[in-house]
C-alpha cells in the first residue's frame, strides 16, 4: 500500500494531526468491526502512516509527540534468565551452612575446648581416657546439630563423618610429624585434638 493510498484509506490528509489520524482509525475500526478484512486494511493503512511520520521525524521534517510510540523504538525486553546451576548450588549449600549467633558459638567452643584440654594435658593413660573423651565429644556434636534442625539421623551422620575425618587427618598428620621427628603430642592425642576441632566447626557452622 502506498503512502497516498494509506491516507485516503483513513480519509485524512497528509497534514492531518496524530489525533485526527487516531480518531479516523478508531472510527473506521468501529464502523467495520464485523468485516475482518476491512479492519485489517485499516490497521495496515494506519501503520503505514505512522511509519511515514517516523521517517519524517528522523529526517527532522516534523516533530512527533513523545506519547506516540513506534514499535521499532521499544527494544525487545531481555528474557529473565535465572542461573539454574547457581540457584541449585546456593540451595544445596544453604541446607548445610549455618549462620550462628555469638551465643551459639560460645557454648560449643567451651565444651570442645575443655575436652581438647583434658585430652592434651591429662596424665591418665590414653588408652582409658581418650575413647571416653571422644565419645563425649561425639555426643555433644550430635546434640548441638540436632537442636538446630531437630533431625537426629542427620546430626548423627554428620557427627560420624566429622569423627572419621578428624581421626584420619589427625593420625596422618601425627605420623608425618613423627617421621620428621617434630611431633610433641602422641598420635592419639593429636588425632583427638583435630577431631574436637572438626566437631567444633560442625556444631557451630553446619546444621
Amino acid at each position: 500500500m502506498s503512502e497516498q493510498n494509506a491516507y485516503e484509506q483513513l480519509g485524512v490528509g497528509e497534514n492531518a494531526s496524530f489525533e485526527e489520524i487516531q480518531d479516523a482509525k478508531k472510527r473506521l475500526t468501529q464502523q467495520y468491526s464485523n468485516d475482518s478484512k476491512k479492519v485489517e486494511s485499516i490497521e495496515s493503512a494506519y501503520d503505514t502512516i505512522i511509519m511515514d511520520r517516523l521517517r519524517l521525524r528522523q529526517e527532522g521534517k516534523i516533530k512527533v509527540p513523545e506519547r506516540i510510540r513506534f514499535p521499532e523504538r521499544a527494544p525487545d525486553p531481555l528474557p529473565n534468565i535465572t542461573p539454574v546451576s547457581n540457584q541449585y548450588s546456593s540451595n544445596w549449600l544453604q541446607q548445610f551452612i549455618d549462620n550462628p549467633s555469638q551465643t551459639d558459638i560460645l557454648f560449643p567452643t567451651g565444651i570442645f575446648l575443655v575436652l581438647a584440654s583434658i585430652a592434651v594435658f591429662a596424665q591418665t593413660p590414653e588408652a582409658s581416657l581418650l575413647p571416653l573423651l571422644m565419645a563425649l565429644g561425639f555426643m555433644a556434636n550430635i546434640y548441638f546439630l540436632n537442636r538446630k534442625e531437630g533431625r537426629f539421623g542427620r546430626a548423627f551422620l554428620m557427627s560420624l563423618v566429622a569423627l572419621f575425618i578428624g581421626i584420619g587427618i589427625g593420625t596422618g598428620v601425627a605420623e608425618l610429624l613423627v617421621g620428621q621427628g617434630g611431633v610433641v603430642l602422641g598420635v592419639e592425642k593429636l588425632a583427638s585434638t583435630i577431631t574436637f576441632c572438626l566437631f567444633w566447626l560442625a556444631s557451630c557452622f553446619l546444621r
